[in-house]
């Protein structure tokens, strides 16, 4: 019988563009070309939240941040959440971890393997980082680094050796394994040749980057904008050298640990993600990642190849997410699907990429971190994304309304567009239908009440139905009716307020 083999390769702050498979530019990038030409290409990948915590969260438990309880940096998930380790574990199958972690509520970790995780094989940043002399580690962590840094000193190399070495021990069993970098993620450290590898390449910003903002954009990405914006082009061109020199790195620690994929485990499914993009210069000035829902922050790349299963050189162009590789790594392992699981398996466009899957994708986003003060505090949204439309919710702002391929750059905000109103009003339905579907702790009428939405309904107080959420077979039971203590058949309780 085949083995069930699933390695999952992650990396830290990567847009879509820094992959010459995606657009063809020449950011070197040569072992994820050739494992994108050996199987799909997700032209239209997105994260469920555009922060490292809240991302990762939905990569490994299947369900949105805003229900597992990770919505922002520093809050580790909730304790009734089972994660795709937990699940496989159970189920006898080998979960193996190593690399960075970011969901325990602290920014390096604890070094110590959360539930479902092999603990003989777990290495997080925390282990990372103890294991690197105290005198050497603020060397390390700082962007003067590049270029002065052995490889063996570096995250991506010692992740790689680790899962190497597990490929040649235990290459006739089933597993998951998940080798997750921190590249290229400043402080973009990088071993020559890479570190100079862009030093005379004639390098450009995305023309958008010299765009002045308009009244129609959310008044936080205007100050956001503003808030950088002197930096353009020379200091943005001076960082985008180090992400390219970092991503080109990080593609060479890939390409090792494919050769060795080939040679122990050639049928393994093999998953290759990032957990959110980055902003560069974009829009007038915005850097990073943040409350924002434009594509160069919330796309990711998604790479997927199984011999025998993908076709090669395939691209699917519909709205995929983070959310749906829980479910897909559980179907392909012949795992139960849990009821609490957000997302659904991608096994059916693996094997055709002709078929239909979903037409939207629901982003959303709470705070940068906790611990932090600024990047605008509490600034939640809730965005859905077609194949071309996405409508951004901004409850504390400008909502917004982009009609991706007339405007891929995300510049004309047509949230006030008679045109659009059907489209507009449509999307919004949907976000509206998919918070109470999965229970998001902050629904309310204040996200249906816009001010260019006319047939909202009134302020109310008592609206719509207690939905307990469902059990998880194997780690909860169900709840019960609070009312009678009785079990709930459908699910559902009516909280009227007054006994």
């Amino acid at each position: 019988m085949a083995k069930r083999q699933v390695i999952m390769i992650t990396a830290d702050t990567q847009r879509r563009d820094m992959l010459g498979c995606y657009y063809g530019d020449d950011v070197r990038t040569p072992n994820l070309d050739r494992l994108a030409a050996g199987g799909i290409l997700f032209e239209r990948a997105y994260c469920a939240d555009p922060v490292c915590t809240p991302a990762r969260s939905a990569i490994y438990t299947g369900t949105y941040p805003h229900t597992n309880g990770a919505w922002s940096n520093g809050q580790a998930m909730g304790a009734n959440i089972a994660n795709i380790g937990q699940r496989l574990t159970r189920a006898g199958i080998h979960a193996v971890h190593i690399g960075k972690w970011h969901l325990d509520g602290g920014s390096y970790g604890y070094g110590v393997a959360p539930a479902g995780w092999d603990p003989d094989w777990w290495f997080d940043n925390r282990n990372y980082i103890e294991g690197l002399p105290e005198s050497e580690r603020p060397k390390l962590r700082s962007v003067a680094c590049i270029g002065n840094v052995e490889e063996s000193q570096c995250f991506a190399h010692q992740n790689t050796e680790r899962a190497l070495t597990f490929l040649d021990q235990n290459s006739d069993e089933d597993f998951l394994l998940v080798v997750e970098h921190e590249e290229p993620h400043h402080p973009w450290m990088a071993p020559e040749p890479f570190a100079s590898m862009f030093d005379d390449v004639e390098l450009t910003l995305d023309a958008d980057a010299y765009w002045e903002p308009d009244e129609t954009k959310p008044e936080l990405h205007r100050a956001w904008a503003e808030n950088y914006r002197h930096q353009i082009p020379g200091a943005f061109l001076s960082t985008k050298r180090r992400f390219l020199a970092c991503n080109a790195y990080l593609d060479y620690e890939i390409g090792r640990l494919m050769a060795r994929i080939g040679a122990c485990c050639p049928d393994a499914l093999v998953i290759y993600t990032a957990d959110h993009g980055f902003s560069m210069g974009n829009r007038g000035g915005m850097y990073d990642k943040g409350p924002a829902s434009y594509e160069e922050i919330t796309g990711i790349p998604l790479i997927v190849r199984k011999n025998g299963m993908t076709p090669a050189g395939a691209r699917y162009s519909g709205p995929v997410s983070h959310i749906d590789l829980a479910p897909t790594i559980l179907d392909f392992m012949g795992s139960e699907l849990s009821p609490v699981l957000a997302g659904q398996s991608m096994l059916p466009i693996l094997r055709n990429p002709a078929a239909d899957f979903k037409p939207e994708a629901f982003i959303e986003y709470g705070r940068f971190t906790t611990p932090h003060d600024g990047f605008g505090g509490f600034q939640p949204y809730r965005a859905c994304v077609t194949e071309q439309y996405k409508l951004c919710i901004n409850l504390l702002d400008t909502d917004e309304l982009y009609d991706l391929k007339a405007d891929p750059a995300e510049l004309a905000n047509l949230i006030d567009s008679p045109e659009h109103t059907a489209i507009r009003d449509d999307l919004h339905d949907r976000i509206i239908a998919w918070m109470n579907g999965t229970r998001d702790p902050f629904r309310g009428y204040h996200w249906e009440r816009r001010p260019w939405r006319t047939d909202a309904r009134p302020v109310a107080y008592h609206i719509g139905y207690k939905r307990e959420t469902p059990g998880d077979p194997g780690f909860f039971p169900p709840a019960l009716n609070y009312n009678t203590g009785l079990p709930l058949d459908d699910g559902f309780d009516q909280k009227t307020g007054i006994r």
